[in-house]
């Protein structure tokens, strides 16, 4: 093979592991929105770069922002070679992609292969590897059986799936991949979410490696996690596979829910803020009452009474509508929500 080799994304596919490096070249900006999983950054024109280089295009014309951007492109790919790869060997192979596979990625591959590295450009880029997660979300969950965890709020569905997950059986843990809890309440303080195409690409990715053979476990979300979408053909199967019911006393799950909140416990101006989401169900003066009960310390008789009057009214309005099987779901009880617990549980339902 000649290189820099320009390939399709469905050759790339089956070997995308195999590369030493997946290198976007794309501004940061760019990247922070989605990037291929694994992928590392190495602009060859940051963003303040590229709008110079753009302004240049539209404001003067073509040739003079091709001078400019040349220059800057070259100094950039040899700061990245210096910093980054200077001590890789003649047989390491990347694979450098930019937006559509064009100047960008192709400047890095052709100086990498001048090399004699075995450089391959992605055809298409990022836009064409976004075409096919597209694609593979519409067919590639219904290839799979799930079991859905339900629960209300606070019952462990999130512990247990964490648990599963040590014990070796295919999770897909949608809070995890959305940084998210999924209610109100939900969103943390230490991470933002990630965009879209962002959650969307870590779905794929996850699906991909697992087996068809086996069952996925995976929470009984509603469409949305926080701001992200459930990309549409997975909820469908979600929504129509088997359920696990699982039951925690009132008193646990309080705890659960003061030791999962505790930045909450911590801040309870922080608590105060999202309250204020509830005020359109349930009125200004029940939430001001349950504000003044955060602000004087009474954090559980707080967490028991947004359980008994908000979550679980609003998880039984909404789960028999929604899973078409929990009328029929497997009971799976918790005595509390110590280790031992879960890990017990888990083993049950691998069983099962």
């Amino acid at each position: 093979m000649k290189y820099p080799a320009l390939l399709p994304f469905a050759d790339i596919l089956p070997q995308l592991g195999r590369f030493d490096a997946l290198i976007d070249v794309r501004s940061p900006s760019e990247f922070a929105e989605d990037h291929i999983p694994g992928a590392i950054n190495c602009p060859v024109l940051d963003d303040e770069e590229r709008i110079r280089v753009g302004t240049l295009y539209k404001q003067v014309n073509a040739f003079e922002a091709k001078k400019v951007g040349a220059a800057i492109v070259a100094r950039n790919i040899g700061k990245h070679i210096d910093a980054q790869f200077i001590d890789k060997p003649r047989d390491w192979k990347p694979l450098i992609y930019c937006w559509r596979g064009g100047n960008r990625s192709g400047a890095m591959a052709h100086v990498f292969a001048r090399i004699g590295w075995p450089a391959i450009q992605l055809d298409g880029g990022y836009r064409e590897y976004r075409r096919h997660v597209n694609s593979a979300l519409m067919e590639l969950p219904v290839r799979f059986s799930y079991r859905v965890v339900c629960g209300p709020t606070g019952s462990g569905k999130s512990r247990l799936l964490q648990t599963m997950a040590a014990q070796g059986e295919q999770v897909l843990d949608l809070e995890l991949l959305a940084a998210h809890r999924g209610s109100v309440l939900g969103n943390l303080p230490s991470e933002t979410q990630p965009s879209q195409k962002m959650f969307e690409s870590s779905i794929w990715q996850t699906l991909r490696h697992f087996d068809t053979l086996k069952d996925v476990f995976v929470e009984s979300e509603s469409k949305k996690v926080g701001n992200l979408r459930i990309p549409e053909g997975l909820i469908e199967c979600m929504r129509s596979s088997p359920c696990i019911a699982l039951k925690l006393s009132q008193h646990e799950r309080v705890e659960l829910l003061m030791q999962d909140y505790a930045h909450f416990v911590a801040e309870p101006a922080l608590l105060n803020t999202q309250l204020d989401c509830l005020v359109p169900m349930h009125g200004r003066e029940k939430i001001g009452r349950w504000q003044a009960m955060a602000l004087s310390g009474q954090i559980r008789t707080l967490v028991g009474e947004l359980l008994s009057h908000h979550y679980d009214p609003a998880y039984l309005r909404s789960i028999d509508r929604n899973f078409a099987q929990f009328s029929q779901a497997q009971i799976e009880e918790l005595k509390d929500i110590s280790a031992p617990s879960f890990e017990a549980a888990a083993r049950h339902l691998h069983a099962a």
